[in-house]
């Protein structure tokens, strides 16, 4: 902007906007030089098609310059943003995670308490299961099978055949009576009988 602003000033003007005086010039330059043209002239028409281009090229500078920067502020703004959406979902998941171990080591603590409850409770199942059989085969009778019972009430009514094949061959039974009576009275004939 400044060099348009030189050449501005230069090409629209005063006649020896850039042209330097032979003393300055000397003063500056100690060196032998070839001669010095005698006046510098400026040349109007190609001067003005310069900074045209100039300010053509300028313009689009600034254009792009302001279109960049806004995109960089968008960028810059979208970035924050994510940033900040990021630390709270971090956050979330810090103590999201920070919970469910809490809660995990409550559910291992209860597993292992109902476990040992489930062991404890298990070996007194099988004890009343055990004290339950033992009840079992002293309380409920076994069906005998039936050669068993057959031959039982064969061994019966030949024991009973037998008394009374010895019943029949015997006289009679005599009875005695005791010849003394008790105080009481009941005890002898309770004896006799």
């Amino acid at each position: 902007r400044k060099a348009l602003q030189v050449l501005r000033e230069y090409y629209g003007g005063g006649s020896a906007a850039l042209v330097q005086s032979d003393a300055q010039f000397d003063s500056l330059m100690q060196q032998q030089q070839p001669p010095m043209p005698e006046h510098h002239s400026k040349a109007d028409g190609a001067g003005s098609s310069i900074v045209g281009m100039l300010e053509v090229v300028e313009s689009d500078f600034a254009t792009n310059l302001a279109k960049e920067e806004s995109e960089e502020s968008d960028a810059q703004a979208d970035y924050e943003k994510m940033t900040q959406e990021n630390k709270i979902t971090k956050t979330t998941k810090e103590q999201d995670v920070k919970y469910k171990t809490q809660e995990s080591k409550s559910l291992d603590q209860t597993i292992a308490e109902l476990s040992g409850d489930r062991d404890t409770t298990s070996s007194e199942l099988a004890a009343v299961d055990e004290y339950l059989a033992t009840i079992k085969d002293r309380c409920i009778a076994k069906p005998e099978p039936y050669e068993e019972r057959a031959a039982r009430r064969d061994s019966e009514i030949a024991g009973l055949k037998n008394a009374l094949s010895v019943l029949e061959n015997e006289a009679a039974f005599v009875q005695r009576r005791a010849g003394r009576r008790s105080f009481r009275g009941t005890a002898g004939v309770l004896a006799a009988r």
